[in-house]
């Protein structure tokens, strides 16, 4: 099974945002750090869950361990429901990539420092998009 590990962070909120993805996957690490625009923190956490999708995917791999500690992602991927209509959309995306793009996708809420790498990343991602998005 595949770890990945998921956070979105925000410098304001809305502000600045980056995306982080943390993967352990068969004895090796796959890091990356996303530039956002301008969005909530809540937001950057789903755009996080949506380029992990796109990583597994280009890897091949269909079996994932998806670990967030934002307890909204989580509560809208159990419930397949969120209440604002930005996450709503964003949230549909992820579950069909999740439904057709994988064989099982387990996600489990973790507590924040249990997910030092990937908040880091996204962190990483913040600065990555002052430069880039000039905001």
């Amino acid at each position: 099974m595949i770890e990945v590990y998921i956070d979105g962070a925000s410098a304001g909120d809305p502000g600045p945002s980056g995306a982080g993805v943390f993967i352990k996957a068969n004895g090796e690490v796959i890091r990356k750090a996303v530039p956002l625009p301008v969005m909530s923190n809540h937001e950057a956490e789903f755009h996080a869950l949506l380029e992990a999708l796109a990583i597994c995917k280009e890897q091949g791999f269909q079996i994932l361990s998806v670990r967030t500690d934002s307890q909204i992602l989580n509560n809208a991927l159990e419930k397949e429901y969120a209440k604002k209509e930005v996450f709503r959309f964003l949230l549909e995306q992820a579950l069909l990539q999740m439904k057709t793009d994988f064989e099982y996708v387990f996600v489990k809420w973790i507590p924040s420092k249990q997910n030092k790498e990937a908040d880091q990343l996204a962190r990483k991602g913040i600065q990555l998009a002052k430069g880039k998005f000039g905001c």
